[in-house]
């Protein structure tokens, strides 16, 4: 009878995607025990024999690693709970599925586990013809066969019963007036423990009423399935912030709670501390703790504790267990909610693997994380010296280029960020801040948010033909563009904090958020950098993207959805709030693709072009154009030939559409924009060709041979394009950039700054020439949502035109 009145409290694992390792659950096991948890729920949905083969009995080998995780639950004071999900296929009426479901919970009951759970979330309501004939409702089946599992196995203590209306939202016609419900709530042994998740699927709160309403329907007080910080239902969304929302005097009304929280094991530290803190709260025996629970103080702990975590090396046993696990891992790819969520609020089938951490085609990890982070170190080292392999270039760069001739320098204001440090407190609160709940943001995210917001709203105040602002509030402006810069920075440097972090494990769980919000955050900085006069006012025709996204404005994705919306509606957390504050944002291809499979500390900035980018540039192209063309070389006698014809033109007549994308070490990339072709070509002819003929003259002794083709080639570079291109796609672009670049996302992030700015000012549509034998060219840009518009028909050599819309 005592365990029967224990209140259950602790951890489902029983989200979508690739279940935890053994190694992983006997570290959580060692948490839950100090924070004073006391139940595990083991129910992975991708463990195929918990759900969709069910019906199979465990291998010798499997029996082995099952006995050994309830045997160390049980040795840490922990009760384990095996649950099976049988629900998507099985004939309730058939003698064979129930001796099958039997004699799989025998199995499981003689390795020594004293508890179970039969979950029936997440499938269809309709019955097969058999079973309609076999029992009055649905309902009725699955009590049926509960009842009977129950007595089978002996009346355990712990048995616990997942309906398929497991919340408010998917009860009809409400939780009150559910046929359902009220057969379960009737017919359903008194002992057996009905799982609940809220009013929704992921509830905000959990009221007192809301769960008197269910407990008299269920004639029982239900436990509580927590989805609070589950993630499975969306590829960018972390959660990292304290448990929050639940009165512990909701205690007295529950038969127990446990926590499904983050796939990513390492981010679980907070959320299962905190739930600690709460659990502990007010408990009579316990004279040493707060009464009442606070989440703000629970979280403050919990991050205390956390640090010491973070700074430590990674432990053998969970070291071997990430190498293990990721080097076999798929490629990452997005999680979509298709169907009705369960309890794991994940809504599809699919396993999902975040970030392999060896590469694909690797059948063993390298022996230790040291060896690797020194590789990858030395790996960006070289950058300087000697190119990388080829599947690291950049799209668009020229293989073998060698770097430029200042690129071993510094770039000014910017220093190196490698080897491994300690996360520092205030980057730990940034990290949760921006990784918070999912019906709410942490400090840091909320101030992110609302400073873009405002520099978007009032970007007026600094455009490029507003010259009546009042001198204060263009102060302001720049001042609290200072503060969003100085916070993406921050960003930033905690991306680089995180690779270069002691914690491996930390590091392979986290790292796909962290890169994820450094490239959103690149985007945004370059974009509120480029507002600063360059963007054209509501006055001008052109101005009109801030209208066709002027809800973003004024409100948060929660705000936007309503505090009774699932999080899931409303994609990408911080990142995607950000993104659809951004012209393009609307355009999730740009801002959503895996990460690359080494993670890399380098440091990377975006910005607009400076006249003083000029001779860096020029250095560059000529260096990639060398390389590739070979040949003599033409430009002894002329340096910038090469610049002036690829570059010139529009860093002369447009370098408001011009970004430059730097490193460590200086330049290493640009992509140059013009906003509309057709008043550039006549500015062209008017001014910058003849600049050029008197610069690069026909005759002269000094003139190379080779020079005046290049001349004849910046002739046929202004050459026309048909009306019928310019008019769906008036803007063009060029991508540069150099060949050794560790983290080639980081192109899809320079161009995606571009985008952003053309989109600004007007732009429908942008348009791209490139050469078909460049396949790589062709690829990224093609993954980008560019679409071939023209072969051959642009100009009077081949070439391929690929358009995208705005």
């Amino acid at each position: 009878m005592e365990e029967k009145r224990q209140f259950l409290c602790g951890v489902v694992e029983g989200f979508y995607g690739r279940p935890w390792s053994m190694d992983q659950r006997k570290v959580l096991f060692q948490w839950m025990q100090h924070w004073g948890l006391n139940t595990y729920l083991y129910g992975p949905k991708d463990d195929l024999k918990h759900r969709l083969l069910w019906r199979e009995v465990y291998s010798p080998e499997e029996e082995g690693q099952l006995r050994t995780l309830i045997v160390e639950a049980q040795s840490r004071g922990l009760r384990f709970v095996y649950a099976l999900s049988p629900g998507q296929d099985i004939v309730f009426s058939s003698s064979c599925d129930l001796t099958l479901l039997k004699r799989k919970l025998r199995q499981v009951s003689d390795l020594g586990c004293q508890a179970f759970a039969i979950l029936f979330d997440d499938i269809d309501h309709s019955m097969c013809q058999a079973d309609s004939e076999a029992f009055s409702s649905f309902a009725h089946a699955q009590v049926t066969v509960t009842n009977e599992i129950y007595r089978f196995l002996g009346e355990p203590p712990v048995f616990l019963f997942c309906p398929t209306e497991y919340c408010g939202s998917l009860c009809s016609p409400s939780v009150s007036k559910s046929p359902y419900l009220q057969t379960v709530g009737e017919d359903l042994l008194p002992s057996i423990t009905v799982i609940w998740t809220g009013s929704k699927v992921i509830s905000r709160k959990l009221s007192v009423d809301c769960l008197a309403e269910v407990e008299s329907v269920l004639q029982r007080p239900p436990l509580i399935w927590d989805n609070l910080h589950a993630n499975d239902y969306d590829s960018r969304r972390l959660f990292l912030g304290p448990f929050k929302g639940r009165d512990p005097q909701l205690k007295s009304h529950l038969r127990g709670l446990l926590l499904n929280p983050n796939c990513e094991f390492e981010a679980n530290y907070i959320p299962l501390h905190t739930l600690g803190s709460w659990y502990r709260a007010g408990n009579e025996d316990r004279k040493d703790e707060e009464c009442e629970y606070s989440p703000d103080r629970a979280l403050a702990t919990a991050l205390r504790d956390w640090m010491e975590e973070l700074n430590q090396p990674l432990q053998a046993g969970r070291q071997s267990t990430r190498a293990d696990q990721r080097s076999s891992a798929p490629a990452s790819h997005g999680k979509t909610p298709d169907t009705p969520s369960c309890p794991s609020t994940f809504r599809g089938t699919s396993a999902v693997a975040k970030l392999p951490v060896f590469p694909l085609n690797s059948s063993s990890p390298p022996p230790s994380p040291t060896k690797v982070k020194v590789e990858r170190v030395e790996g960006e080292k070289k950058r300087s010296i000697q190119p990388s392999q080829p599947n690291h270039q950049l799209p668009g760069s020229r293989p073998g280029a060698p770097s430029g001739g200042n690129r071993g320098q510094k770039a000014q204001g910017r220093g190196l960020c490698g080897g491994k440090g300690l996360l520092s407190e205030s980057q730990v609160q940034l990290l949760v801040g921006l990784h918070y709940l999912p019906h709410e943001h942490g400090p840091s995210a909320q101030k992110l948010l609302q400073e873009l917001t405002w520099l978007k709203t009032n970007c007026h105040l600094v455009s490029a033909n507003n010259k009546k602002a009042p001198p204060q509030k263009v102060d302001e402006w720049h001042g609290r563009a200072s503060r969003f810069l100085s916070l993406c920075e921050d960003i930033a440097q905690l991306h680089c904090s995180v690779v270069g972090g002691a914690n491996r494990a930390v590091l392979y769980d986290l790292y796909p958020y962290v890169w994820d919000l450094r490239n959103t955050a690149l985007v945004a900085k370059a974009f509120i950098c480029w507002l600063d006069g360059r963007v054209f006012s509501d006055s001008s025709t052109l101005g009109s993207w801030r209208n066709c996204f002027h809800w973003c404005g004024k409100t948060t994705g929660a705000d936007l959805l309503g505090v009774e919306s699932e999080p899931w509606v409303f994609k990408g957390g911080v990142s995607g709030e950000v993104q659809m504050l951004l012209p393009v944002g609307s355009s999730s291809e740009l801002f959503t693709h895996p990460p690359p499979l080494f993670p890399t500390s380098r440091l990377y900035n975006i910005r607009p072009y400076h006249s003083k980018d000029k001779v860096e540039l020029y250095r560059m192209v000529r260096q990639l154009h060398l390389r590739t063309q070979g040949g003599q070389e033409s430009s002894a006698a002329h340096p910038d030939v090469i610049g002036d014809r690829c570059l010139g033109p529009c860093l002369a007549l447009c370098p408001e559409y011009c970004f430059i994308l730097e490193d460590e070490l200086g330049v290493c990339g640009c992509v140059l924009g013009i906003l509309d072709v057709r008043s550039f070509a006549k500015r062209c002819q008017a001014s910058w060709m003849p600049a050029m003929r008197d610069k690069y003259p026909s005759k002269g002794s000094n003139t190379h041979p080779n020079t005046q083709d290049l001349i004849q080639l910046m002739e046929e570079d202004q050459g026309e394009y048909p009306d019928s291109l310019l008019y769906h796609f008036p803007s063009q672009l060029r991508l540069d950039a150099l060949p050794e670049l560790v983290d080639i996302s980081v192109s899809r992030t320079l161009l995606t700054a571009l985008l952003t700015a053309l989109k600004a000012n007007g732009s429908q549509g942008v348009f791209c020439e490139v050469q078909p034998t460049d396949r790589q060219r062709l690829e990224f840009l093609t993954k980008l949502g560019f679409l071939e518009i023209l072969r051959g028909e642009a100009r009077s050599r081949e070439g391929v035109v690929l358009g995208r819309l705005l």
